[in-house]
């Protein structure tokens, strides 16, 4: 692991950044794999995830990613969970940590209240606390969740929300609330619309294709699903992404529907140049009221005319703009996509680049790391400029 010194403290920025995390690194790239790898460009990151209960020793697994970013990965064997306080297992193994690498002058950033059990004694220059979804309304979500929140908006300097609609519902719980829906990294996506080597799991699949990439969980509408593809058996919907927190059981499981299992973030270009329409068939239910759907902007970079169901931050701005079709039941999501297809796809291409050339996540994370900088500053310390 690369070790920092004083002095060459100044030249990573000043800090490290330490985050805890519910979501794991090699999951799903998403938005804190985006806005981190850009903190790790300029200064160590350490990303603590969640414990992994095993039959071995207890143990802390630390692997080096790019730049200057590691996942820390904890390990605790199912008798130290019986017989000890996880909570303290995981606090020894973070203050563990701090004393081997010399953390010192850091930024701590929270993806998961639960993370409050064993790091709410640390003492950083900023508290971040980065909340990009409703994590209380997920399937099987902690009952403590909501109390230990409150305690991290007590604690936070900072926090900031994946959407619009969730920062509406936290603006009045903090002073310094800001909205940072998500963003785009356009040119990985561009790269959709010049890509004509087909992936080999998705070649033979006949067209039209209809096509949806992200986590497969409890926030997809598998009903109107499966009813979309009974009504247009000459349809072929394609699902690519992991299935979590559901059984493979209650997956419609149909001739025309293609479960392509998860995808590296490379990959993910050259499955989307293949779809004539890209869906976004998501639940309408607690789990979903306040998400902001990475997709979006990725769908509409890659170049393909969009369906979604009605969810708030996806109507407003997308709806609203006239990007992305609107349907909520299955007749209306089946209407839409063949509304879709017949689309013009000059001009749909025209106002989406227009609307994505506002946004991007190099954007999002300059904004964030200034908040940060300007959070800091009082305390007299001095940065490196982001």
């Amino acid at each position: 692991m690369k070790k920092i010194t004083e002095d060459n403290l100044s030249q990573t920025g000043g800090y490290d950044l330490v985050c805890l995390s519910h979501l794991r690194w090699d999951f799903v790239y998403q938005r804190p794999q985006h806005l981190l790898s850009r903190f790790a460009r300029r200064r160590r990151v350490f990303f603590y995830e969640e414990p992994i209960f095993v039959d071995g020793e207890t143990r802390l697994d630390i692997s080096p990613r790019e730049d200057n970013l590691f996942v820390l990965v904890p390990h605790i064997s199912h008798a130290d969970r019986e017989n000890r306080n996880v909570a303290a297992i995981q606090r020894e193994m973070l203050d563990g940590v701090f004393d081997s690498e010399n953390i010192k002058n850091f930024v701590l950033w929270f993806y998961t209240p639960m993370a409050m059990d064993y790091a709410a004694n640390l003492q950083p220059l900023v508290t971040v606390f980065d909340c990009m979804d409703e994590l209380s309304a997920f399937k099987f979500a902690p009952p403590e969740l909501i109390e230990n929140e409150k305690r991290l908006i007590e604690k936070a300097d900072l926090v900031f929300t994946g959407g619009q609609s969730l920062y509406e519902a936290k603006k009045d719980k903090h002073a310094r609330v800001f909205a940072f829906p998500s963003s785009i990294d356009a040119a990985h996506f561009n790269t959709a619309r010049d890509i004509e080597e087909e992936p080999a799991d998705q070649k033979p699949i006949a067209r039209p294709r209809l096509g949806y990439c992200g986590v497969i969980d409890e926030r997809i509408d598998v009903k109107l699903l499966g009813e979309a593809a009974k009504m247009r058996s000459d349809w072929q919907f394609v699902m690519i992404g992991p299935v979590v927190k559901i059984s493979d059981e209650d997956l419609p499981r149909l001739a025309n529907i293609h479960y392509l299992g998860g995808k590296d973030y490379q990959e993910l270009p050259a499955y989307l140049s293949g779809w004539d329409v890209a869906l976004m068939p998501f639940a309408l239910n607690e789990s979903t009221k306040y998400i902001s759907p990475t997709k979006t902007p990725e769908y509409l970079a890659a170049g393909k005319p969009v369906v979604s169901t009605p969810i708030r931050d996806v109507v407003r701005p997308y709806g609203e703009l006239g990007l992305v079709h609107i349907a909520e039941t299955a007749e209306e999501f089946v209407a839409a996509c063949e509304k879709a297809l017949q689309e013009n796809s000059q001009e749909r291409l025209k106002r989406a680049d227009e609307f994505l050339a506002q946004i991007s996540w190099d954007k999002t994370w300059a904004q964030i790391a200034n908040l940060i900088d300007e959070a800091i500053s009082p305390q007299g310390i001095k940065l490196a400029n982001v």
